[in-house]
């Protein structure tokens, strides 16, 4: 699995939600799997989203677009400043049962 890993700062959430939902054709188009949208707890204009793909040319591709986009201000209105990206893959993933196990969490210590 692939990530493609975007921060940045925005000027309105709910702007930017409209703007991103807009989108939603394009991600289809560029074979986005799903998407993780988070904000610091302290600071919630600034956002980090995660973009799952099957691969990474697929990634690649749509950060294309994307840059495309963000040189528009009005494809882009709330955005504040240059995004920060990174595209990543997958070392390793585990859910809360399968890692609780895998770090030792139901053996016996005997402590």
């Amino acid at each position: 699995m692939t990530t493609l890993h975007i921060e940045h700062a925005i000027t309105d959430l709910a702007m930017w939600r409209e703007a991103f939902g807009r989108a939603a054709p394009l991600r289809a188009r560029h074979g986005v799997r799903g998407y993780d949208i988070r904000h610091p707890v302290d600071d919630p204009n600034y956002l980090i989203i995660d973009l799952t793909f099957d691969d990474v040319g697929a990634a690649e591709g749509f950060l294309v677009e994307l840059r495309k986009i963000w040189e528009m201000p009005a494809a882009s209105p709330a955005l504040a400043g240059a995004p920060q990206t990174r595209i990543l893959e997958t070392v390793e993933s585990a859910q809360p049962g399968p890692f609780a196990t895998a770090m030792g969490a139901d053996r016996d210590t005997g402590t």
